[in-house]
């Protein structure tokens, strides 16, 4: 088995979109003015993974307009990185980092399809509150929150 070093860096905005435009699962990605319009003026932090200097995932979140949670809202890793930990290396950063900021508890929003993505909040600890339903079900919406140590 091949052995990859993985360094998370922060504050890589570009990477982290480049990182999104190839992961599959978002049909489309956002451009970069929904990113900026998003993170302005608000605490946030942007997570980019790299093996090899290529961006291979991301996570980035931000305050949410209480200023106690923090809202994780976009992350992914590519397809053929996938088995490698990264999508929970990325969110043990985020928590430790939101921890450090003071944030009470952090926000996640997925959808019913993206089942690996429900499996790895539920193994951290993650617990479901809430649902936006939708149509189709596999759009339906999930709220999940993990509330942080003090």
């Amino acid at each position: 088995m091949k052995i990859f070093k993985i360094i998370i860096k922060e504050d890589c905005l570009e990477d982290a979109i480049l990182a999104s435009q190839q992961t599959p699962e978002f049909e489309t990605a956002y451009p970069k003015s929904e990113y900026n319009k998003r993170l302005k003026d608000v605490k946030h932090l942007i997570l980019t993974a790299y093996i090899s200097n290529k961006p291979i995932g991301f996570k980035i979140g931000y305050e949410t307009l209480t200023k106690k949670n923090f809202y994780s809202w976009m992350g992914g890793v590519l397809p053929k990185y996938r088995k490698l930990r990264i999508a929970e290396k990325l969110m043990e950063y985020q928590e430790q980092w939101a921890i450090k900021a003071g944030f009470l508890r952090i926000l996640v929003k997925t959808r019913n399809k993206h089942k690996a993505m429900i499996h790895l909040l539920q193994k951290n600890n993650f617990i479901q509150i809430g649902i936006i339903p939708h149509s189709p079900n596999e759009e339906t919406r999930i709220i999940y929150e993990k509330k942080l140590p003090q």
